[in-house]
């Protein structure tokens, strides 16, 4: 919680100033703020449904479609390893691809609001 107390006589604390509540809200009720998290919604929202319903298929076919499961795709691999092998490879992608997003988006947009507030306070 922000104060508008000075720190105690003596104290070596060097931070910077930290903006006040009221600072915060006016903040998070911003247009930037908004379009911040709308920006990361649109991204991480979409993903997360596909990758839970990508999983999920991979789940119901190894249940129900073992025969398809158990394909020979290539020598002893069949196509329930290459399916389990993918949602690694899926996994990683979207970590890279939102570390992009964030990277390129995200975090100049944080900085803006970030600076805006701290040379406010």
């Amino acid at each position: 919680m922000a104060t508008d107390a000075p720190p105690p006589e003596g104290s070596t604390d060097n931070r910077p100033a930290q903006p006040t509540t009221e600072a915060f809200v006016e903040a998070q009720n911003s247009a930037e703020f908004t379009e911040l998290r709308r920006s990361h919604r649109s991204f991480a929202f979409p993903l997360t449904v596909g990758f839970i319903a990508w999983y999920l298929l991979y789940v119901l076919l190894s249940s129900y479609a073992g025969d398809f499961m158990g394909t020979v795709v290539f020598a002893n691999f069949n196509v329930a390893f290459v399916f389990g092998l993918a949602q690694f490879a899926t996994t990683f992608l979207i970590a890279w691809f939102y570390s992009r997003h964030a990277t390129t988006k995200l975090d100049p947009q944080a900085a803006a609001i970030k600076s805006r507030m701290e040379a406010d306070a």
